[in-house]
């Protein structure tokens, strides 16, 4: 009965329990001026969080490859349509990743309440040198860049299969053979197994979340929490102005109007947040856009349908925003050049952040190794997480209604092959 009663419960209310008992845990071993006796107590609270975010580490770069491949080799896209859909999904990507870093550079959250470094969870970030990037773009290996962990080798091996699987699938339908099915068929099934595997792990966060957070009340009370506070407020404000991006690109580059646009897709919206999950909301999305907006279906299925695939703006800002929120907090500060490779990652990472709960912490591991970030500070952000992801999947919807705007175009038509 209990089992049940906890599978039935949304994580999101799992992780409040949890932060609720955390505290109350915290306040029982010290509230910040812990018991000496209680001491290897304390140590062994974070064990749960450091297990879950080295399983989230490791299922990372299996992640975004099978994410890249999948999408690669499914995706439908016209080729004429293709062109504009790339453009704006990477126009929409990169202006979020901009909004985040020009907003976390100009708040400085991490710097509004300072953090104790405690021996051993720092580590020196990498210095930028951009020569040996390009050189350490190929890897040695093609396995090497799972066991390194190394983002940009992945990104290259991921984007090359990719390419070249496209390639052969439309060579193949071409002369009317069907042999890339079973390599189609393979990804799907492993790309299927790893997001299994993912959940399994998510399913575990209210668990971190109940030893991290115990531990760090334990230890230094309750001011850690002012600096999450800062950091919410400056994610919240960055997904604002991404809101408004997105508003200002349909009025001037589509024929919808912005205040029958936002009542219309309403439905969406809220099914975004209160689920958190993008796929689940796929089916919504694009029948609110077909139907109360009157797009043509070709235009909503592409940026619904395929866009969703690879537009995930929230995550994308989110990410960068939180590797430059973390360098705050232990006081390296990224330079300019080290803020364009957190761009870089966080443009492919968060393509591999599927359309599931949470999932932007697998591939933020990735992002931070990227530019030689703790990943142990990581397991500080699940404690909000859970409602800032709610926010950002949010974005990332109203980031797929916005592309199926603009591909529809500035007149109304119904003619689909305007589109194709």
């Amino acid at each position: 009965m209990i089992i049940q009663l906890y599978k039935r419960t949304p994580l999101y209310v799992q992780i409040i329990i949890a932060l609720i008992l955390a505290v109350g845990l915290g306040l029982l071993l010290g509230g910040g001026n812990p018991n000496p006796d209680n001491a290897n107590l304390i140590k062994n609270l974070a064990i749960p969080s450091s297990l879950v975010l080295k399983a989230l580490r490791s299922l990372a770069t299996p992640l975004i490859l099978l994410a890249v491949l999948h999408s690669f080799l499914t995706a439908d896209i016209p080729a004429r349509a293709g062109r504009r859909l790339f453009t704006l999904l990477i126009t929409n990507t990169t202006v979020a990743i901009i909004i985040g870093l020009l907003v976390a550079n100009l708040l400085q959250p991490g710097k509004w309440y300072p953090l104790k470094i405690s021996q051993g969870t720092s580590s020196p970030v990498k210095a930028f040198d951009p020569w040996g990037l390009l050189q350490d773009l190929v890897p040695e290996a093609v396995l090497k860049p799972f066991v390194d962990n190394n983002v940009l080798q992945l990104i290259f091996v991921a984007l090359a299969f990719g390419s070249v699987l496209r390639i052969l699938k439309e060579q193949q339908i071409e002369e009317g053979r069907r042999d890339y099915l079973a390599i189609e068929q393979i990804i799907e099934i492993l790309f299927q197994a790893v997001i299994r595997i993912v959940d399994v792990c998510i399913a575990f966060v209210p668990l971190a979340v109940l030893g991290i957070v115990g531990k760090t009340v334990a230890l230094e009370g309750f001011a850690p929490f002012k600096s999450l506070g800062a950091f919410i407020v400056a994610v919240l404000l960055a997904l604002f102005l991404q809101a408004c991006y997105y508003l200002t690109r349909i009025h001037f580059g589509s024929w919808v109007e912005i205040k029958p646009f936002l009542n219309q897709t309403s439905d969406a919206i809220w099914t975004a947040f209160s689920t958190s999950s993008s796929v689940i909301t796929m089916p919504i999305t694009f029948e609110v856009l077909v139907k109360k907006v009157g797009l043509r279906e070709s235009s909503a299925s592409l940026g619904v349908l395929v866009g969703s695939n690879f537009n995930n703006d929230g995550t994308a800002l989110y990410e960068a925003m939180s590797a430059l929120y973390i360098s705050q907090v232990i006081g390296s500060n990224l330079t300019l050049a080290q803020q364009l490779v957190v761009v870089l990652t966080s443009v492919f990472a968060s393509v591999g952040a599927a359309g599931i709960p949470q999932a932007g912490l697998v591939t933020m591991t990735l992002v931070f190794s990227a530019v030689g970030l703790p990943t142990e500070y990581i397991a500080l952000l699940v404690t909000v997480d859970w409602f800032l992801d709610r926010c950002r999947t949010a974005i990332n919807v109203m980031g797929d209604m916005t592309v199926s705007a603009l591909l529809d175009g500035q007149e109304r038509s119904l003619l689909e092959e305007d589109i194709i």
